[in-house]
């Protein structure tokens, strides 16, 4: 049913909301709050009649609160957005320019993809004398979800202390209608303008397969709009310019994309699941600020979360502390500002684990392998 398509969008975009606002990316969170709520509310208005309305309006009023004090926090802002499903968005609303409060120590392992960025990006910032050639200025990751994609381009951007636009691509073909045109080139224009400040431009692109992506059919709009994107990649490109500008796309299902379009991304980088180290320092990060018992073992818990994405480790240390923290409120004495949860144990974490299966198959797994295999470019 199309009801229940429009219910598992909404929660995915809430799900990524609040990781996104976890990790601290206040500006990326208000953009997939801002998402769930319109979709919350699309269901209101398509299904009025529905038992379930109650719950999808509190739902939407809980996301909206929560965007509207992350608005509040965050200050680099262009324009205030508005969470609604009325107003039409103008190009402002779309872009997130906020500092990224993500730095290098935050990305666990990812070593070929960290390599590949420093070689295309933070080396040609710090010494652009040393590539006569000049340098490459588009960059694609792509893999599974929920595996760093994100959290690796903030964390670029802040090493190179750049202004950082992050836009995500659906909205451009879906609420720039009859203005996505002239918006992408406002959006090259502003980061190629920024440079004035002295610092580098980067342009990272989320879910870029929804502006780049191969379609049976398009309108004209969609057509102009992915020419103008053409011409400005291309425009990058030009070896004879200096220019600190880059674009970064990240993508889930980099098999839809265009031909065209891949070749302008010089750099094309899977990230993928994390393996047994990858985890163990996924640990170690969500573990800052957390009370483990003694018991509690780091190699263990990798062995059981094999297949499993950096978001999935980090919803079972949420799930983890959020047992804990449960059990307090229930049978201990929360009102008592010296008293506190206990330490969350080994069993806590076999509990979670057994409830919670990964979020990516295995066949999914292979078509990441069969494009990369394909079309890498490290």
């Amino acid at each position: 049913m199309a009801s229940e398509e429009l219910e598992k969008a909404a929660a995915k975009y809430a799900t990524d909301a609040i990781r996104l606002d976890n990790q601290g990316l206040r500006g990326m969170a208000v953009a997939k709050y801002q998402k769930a709520v319109d979709i919350l509310l699309k269901l209101c208005s398509l299904y009025p009649n529905s038992p379930q309305n109650r719950i999808y309006m509190e739902r939407a009023e809980s996301y909206r609160n929560r965007a509207k004090e992350l608005q509040g926090q965050v200050t680099h802002l262009e324009a205030s957005r508005t969470v609604s499903a009325v107003h039409p968005a103008r190009f402002e609303e779309l872009i997130l320019s906020e500092k990224p409060a993500v730095t290098w120590d935050d990305i666990a392992n990812l070593e070929d993809a960290k390599k590949a960025v420093e070689e295309s990006i933070i080396y040609p910032v710090r010494r652009p004398d040393l590539f006569p050639l000049g340098w490459p200025r588009g960059i694609l990751f792509f893999g599974p979800p929920g595996c760093g994609k994100t959290l690796l381009a903030a964390a670029v951007a802040r090493e190179i202390d750049a202004n950082f636009y992050c836009v995500d691509a659906s909205s451009i073909m879906s609420k720039w209608l009859g203005e996505s045109e002239k918006n992408v080139s406002q959006l090259f224009h502003h980061a190629r303008d920024a440079l004035r400040s002295g610092r580098p431009s980067i342009i990272f692109l989320d879910e870029i397969d929804s502006l780049v992506g191969t379609r049976t059919t398009e309108v004209g709009g969609e057509v102009r709009t992915r020419n103008q994107f053409l011409k400005e990649m291309d425009g990058l490109a030009d070896k004879n310019r200096s220019l600190h500008v880059y674009v970064i796309g990240a993508t889930n299902k980099p098999w839809t994309l265009d031909e065209p379009f891949i070749r302008r991304f010089q750099k094309r980088i899977c990230i993928p699941l994390p393996d047994t180290e990858a985890r163990i320092e996924m640990f170690k990060i969500c573990a800052r600020g957390l009370r483990l018992s003694p018991d509690t073992s780091f190699d263990e818990i990798a062995k059981l979360t094999e297949g499993y994405t950096g978001s999935d480790v980090r919803d079972i240390f949420q799930s983890a502390q959020m047992k804990v923290v449960g059990e307090f409120f229930r049978f201990g004495n929360p009102d008592d500002k010296d008293d506190s949860p206990r330490y969350i144990s080994m069993a806590d974490f076999r509990q979670v684990l057994a409830e919670r299966r990964p979020s990516v198959s295995s066949e999914m797994i292979k078509n990441y392998e069969k494009w990369s295999e394909a079309f890498k470019g490290l």
